[in-house]
């Protein structure tokens, strides 16, 4: 199986601040993950100046302020990302970011990204998806708030617009923060995958690492999460976020479900063929059998170790004649 692309999300969790940028660097890989994600925003191009926060984020952050607000103090600048990058490459890990405007996505591709996150927010976004595919190498697309027609449009942008089904991973999502399990409906990353025929992933909003583990056993083959040096921090995702173990642990977790996967043929394993012989059983004389006496339900029976005829042989055996003399337990 190809190795699972884990996506530790940093986001915002940063909370304006180069040196948390950092820290959270070194936590996704010290965790194993593949990738750090962070995201590229001006506030400007990104949101109204009037526009609510949602729900979550009123929760987490000063009731008073606008979304805009509350972003402009989230935004990285081009020097940081810079220095982003730089620490990403110190420690061999890739950065990814998520762009939410069109000069944050040209920002991205001139320092080198190939690898293109849409965010569930943008999958409705004509302008936006044309303007990636014409860039990206591969897209990984959330598919949060979405029905499965609307996931079908923007595919088909993607594609008109230069991309193959092959460059693009869906990822299933459910937008609220944290996610309640009851909302998680993770069949429906396979009702993509089978729709589609496309590469299929999860992006994953719940407590805790249990969600993601089974998303890995149904077929994903990205998982992304969002992760905080700690919960307590003021900031919007941090309450929905994982602390630095839970983040390892996840990681671990899902290398070692990944490698339970297999290959998906069904037949006897090299550690357990030792255990066959001893573990199956053969066709043995079940009493005294006398060379030229007829094979019976009565004189035979089954039992260990399975070095002798197959017990699936049964009705070939009733009915033979003995050649020589059995003692009781004695191999057929």
């Amino acid at each position: 199986m190809t190795k699972v692309f884990i996506i530790a999300e940093a986001g915002v969790n940063h909370n304006g601040s180069l040196e948390l940028a950092r820290q959270l660097i070194d936590v996704a890989c010290e965790a194993g993950a593949d990738a750090v994600k962070f995201q590229t925003f001006k506030a400007d191009k990104l949101v109204c100046r009037d526009a609510v926060k949602a729900e979550y984020q009123q929760h987490t952050t000063d009731k008073q302020e606008t979304q805009y607000q509350m972003l402009k103090k989230l935004e990285l600048d081009e020097a940081a990302h810079h220095a982003i990058i730089r620490h990403c490459q110190q420690k061999n890990i890739q950065f990814l970011s998520t762009p939410f405007d069109h000069d944050s996505i040209a920002l991205l591709y001139a320092l080198g990204m190939r690898i293109f996150k849409i965010p569930s927010g943008e999958i409705t976004n004509l302008p936006y998806l044309r303007t990636i595919a014409g860039l990206a190498e591969q897209v990984i697309m959330s598919t949060g708030m979405a029905n499965l027609g609307e996931v079908e449009a923007a595919l088909t942008q993607l594609m008109l617009a230069g991309l193959r089904k092959d460059q693009i991973t869906v990822l299933h999502a459910t937008t609220e923060y944290p996610c309640p399990l009851d909302e998680v409906n993770l069949r429906a990353m396979q009702t993509m995958a089978n729709a589609f025929q496309v590469s299929v992933g999860y992006s994953d909003h719940t407590p805790g690492i249990e969600v993601a583990l089974a998303a890995v056993a149904m077929g994903a083959c990205v998982i992304e999460k969002h992760f905080t040096l700690d919960r307590q921090m003021e900031g919007p995702d941090h309450q929905a976020s994982l602390e630095p173990q839970e983040l390892k642990a996840m990681v671990s977790g899902i290398r070692r479900v990944s490698q339970a996967l297999g290959d998906g043929i069904k037949q006897a394993s090299p550690s357990e063929s030792k255990n066959l012989p001893i573990s199956r059983k053969s066709i043995v004389a079940a009493t005294p059998i006398k060379c030229g006496e007829l094979f019976s339900e009565h004189n035979l029976t089954v039992k260990r170790p399975g070095t002798g005829i197959n017990p699936m042989r049964w009705d070939e055996l009733i009915g033979k004649t003995a050649q020589k003399n059995y003692s009781p337990d004695e191999a057929i």
